[in-house]
């Protein structure tokens, strides 16, 4: 099913990746102190700026800024959009 969500610009969508569920030493971390994940998967691209085309394209594992984007709920999930612009690197 393909997400009926278009950003406009330079914006994109990005489902961010699930909080740790626990550290690397096994101590699980309760809801109330789980962090804002910083990665996520882009799932819709904007067209762009006139003379700037979109570098990342739907699919990229991407890193951003711990208060990047604006939170967005569409049909039941968790989205960030963001400008292309607050992503820091993309993964892979």
């Amino acid at each position: 099913m393909a997400l009926n969500l278009k950003p406009i610009g330079d914006r994109i969508v990005v489902e961010a990746a699930p909080a740790e569920e626990k550290t690397a030493s096994g101590i699980y971390i309760p809801d109330t102190a789980k962090e804002k994940p910083q990665q996520g998967t882009v799932v819709a691209v904007g067209a762009g700026k006139k003379d700037e085309p979109m570098t990342v394209k739907v699919g990229d594992v991407v890193l951003y800024g711990k208060f990047a984007g604006t939170d967005v709920s569409h049909e039941g999930k968790e989205y960030l959009i963001m400008r292309e612009a607050d992503i820091y690197a993309v993964i892979g």
